[in-house]
């Protein structure tokens, strides 16, 4: 019997050739071949029916030739791949260079720096519109107040930019009033002031439904008189409003009045144009009918023929 070592592609027992090999098998790289990634010698047997068979017991039985430990061919190649995946991966989860992560901030504060520029004039004007909305809010809510309580409530408002509410109860002549009490003190935000110091020039010369001028930024008069009427009977001639149970302003003696409140944001932008400056055009007005003690806000336009009061 020869043995030869040669690859066996198909089943059991399957003939080979005529007749056994004569010359000198030539092996593989490590003297085997593979069959199904398995190395092993094949035994050829001469018989009378076939000159070469191959045994079936070679099949069943096969002699490993590798040494243990040693990677067969396609274990070293899948070794391989596999060493270059994790190459791979590698590399790609390796995270950011110091210069990548320095050019992301650079961009993020870019970013920011822009955004907070645009926001600025936005958070400036939020101010004025604010206190605005404070004082509005404030005598509209004490007349009403009034109105419900049947009661008397004083505003006192003050520069630069103070509002003082006393609760005055209402006693029937010939009766004599109490002294008024002190309600609560509203505090303007502090670059928003009651004046026009520095804009009325700028201002039209008439104030919001021709009540007063930008010459007084508080201003109370006699709606009969057309003088200004300070409350000298409990507030020692300050400029104020008392609201009475009927809704109507009045000074603390009892005459009607009409008056207006002027408000504009200090520290804006200044122009060489007094009428475009960003002070003027954050100027606001709130006026008050004595007899109907109807309360409106303004705010200040400046359109092609001159600033302009628009009620709000």
């Amino acid at each position: 019997m020869t043995s030869v070592t040669f690859r066996v592609t198909k089943g059991h027992g399957q003939s080979i050739g005529p007749s056994c090999f004569d010359a000198a098998p030539t092996p593989s790289y490590d003297g085997t071949y593979a069959m199904k990634n398995r190395a092993f010698p094949v035994v050829c047997e001469e018989s009378a029916v076939s000159p070469c068979l191959v045994s079936p017991a070679a099949d069943r039985a096969p002699e490993r030739r590798i040494q243990k430990g040693v990677l067969r061919p396609s274990r070293i190649s899948r070794a391989k791949e596999t060493d270059e995946i994790r190459l791979m991966r590698f590399k790609n989860s390796r995270g950011f260079t110091l210069l990548e992560m320095m050019i992301v901030i650079a961009i993020g504060l870019t970013m920011a720096g822009v955004t907070m520029m645009a926001l600025i004039p936005l958070f400036t004007k939020s101010h004025v519109d604010r206190a605005y909305d404070t004082t509005l809010s404030a005598i509209r809510s004490y007349r009403n107040l009034a109105i419900a309580q049947s009661n008397r409530y004083i505003l006192v408002p003050t520069a630069p930019g103070t509002i003082t509410v006393q609760f005055w109860a209402y006693v029937p002549p010939p009766g004599i009033s109490p002294a008024p009490q002190w309600v609560s003190t509203i505090n303007l935000p502090p670059d928003v002031q009651f004046s026009t110091a520095a804009i009325a020039s700028a201002l039209p010369a008439a104030g919001p439904d021709g009540i007063g001028t930008p010459a007084n930024p508080i201003y109370f008069a006699n709606t009969m008189t057309n003088v200004t009427a300070n409350c000298n009977v409990v507030e020692g001639g300050q400029p104020c409003v008392v609201f009475y149970p009927d809704g109507s302003a009045q000074d603390d003696a009892g005459n009607y009045i009409n008056g207006v409140l002027y408000l504009y944001q200090l520290g804006l932008p200044s122009s060489a144009n007094p009428s475009q400056s960003a002070t003027l055009l954050s100027s606001r007005a709130i006026d008050i009918w004595g007899t109907t003690g109807r309360v409106r806000g303004w705010r200040l336009y400046v359109p092609g023929g001159g600033p302009t009061w628009y009620q709000q």
